[in-house]
């Protein structure tokens, strides 16, 4: 993995950041993105003291404009683009009933069509390249389903078909296209859940723990790595036993 660019959205903090430090310990230079363009540096400046450069960029994942120019101004910077994990996700919870409209858009276009617009230009560099890796973060929910989470579950449902799609597609050009599907992971988005909700969900874990972020980057760096290199079109589930 040593020399390659890796774009990791959403990774300021929590799964993001996790799964860009361990790119960064495997000698790729990372791009770091997020809404939060401080928070997005602060991260960047830390990995870069593993030795590998990096750069902080600020983007809405689910604007066409925005995501064609980041994506212009990375190549420009680094010249290749090898690795896309398009990480970015936000929840916007309620029963279905209650939902409001502007919710389940909020978070189908943040969540989905965002891996849609993302890996569309990766694509671009990646076909000339003739290299590519692509992981996209889906979730157990897109399994399970999850009361509370029409929106969340189906954006996350539809990941899982844009990547076996996706890896149909450009399978002969040498890019793989995977997704990795975290159960209840330990982050700030998971802390603030109530307590018998995360009791209950700490029951059905076989394992008898929750995931570490940690957890998830090192399956997504699996698939980012040559190791992978006949793996396309598949889910790692990252849950414990949670769902199998």
């Amino acid at each position: 993995m040593k020399d390659r660019v890796a774009l990791i959205t959403g990774s300021a903090r929590g799964i993001g950041k996790a799964i860009a430090e361990v790119l960064a310990q495997r000698g790729a230079n990372v791009v770091i993105s997020d809404v939060n363009l401080e928070e997005a540096q602060k991260t960047a400046a830390e990995i870069a003291s593993l030795g590998v450069k990096t750069m902080a960029v600020k983007f809405d994942v689910s604007n066409s404009k925005e995501v064609t120019e980041a994506f212009s101004t990375i190549i420009a910077e680094f010249g290749q683009l090898d690795i896309l994990i398009n990480n970015a996700g936000i929840t916007k919870d309620s029963l279905i009933m209650r939902m409001k409209d502007e919710d389940w858009d909020a978070v189908i276009n943040v969540n989905l069509k965002s891996v849609f617009l993302c890996s569309k230009e990766a694509l671009k560099t990646m076909s000339k390249q003739r290299y590519g890796r692509i992981v996209n973060i889906a979730s157990i929910v897109a399994f399970i389903g999850n009361a509370g989470q029409a929106n969340y579950s189906a954006s996350k449902a539809g990941i899982i078909g844009l990547t076996k799609t996706t890896a149909k597609e450009y399978a002969k050009r040498n890019i793989t296209v995977n997704a990795v599907a975290p159960g209840f992971i330990k982050t700030a988005m998971t802390e603030a859940l109530p307590d018998k909700v995360k009791e209950d969900m700490f029951n059905a874990i076989p394992m008898g723990r929750f995931g570490e972020v940690s957890d998830v980057a090192n399956a997504v760096a699996f698939l980012a790595s040559e190791s992978a290199m006949y793996i396309t079109g598949n889910v790692i589930h990252v849950n414990g036993g949670m769902y199998m």
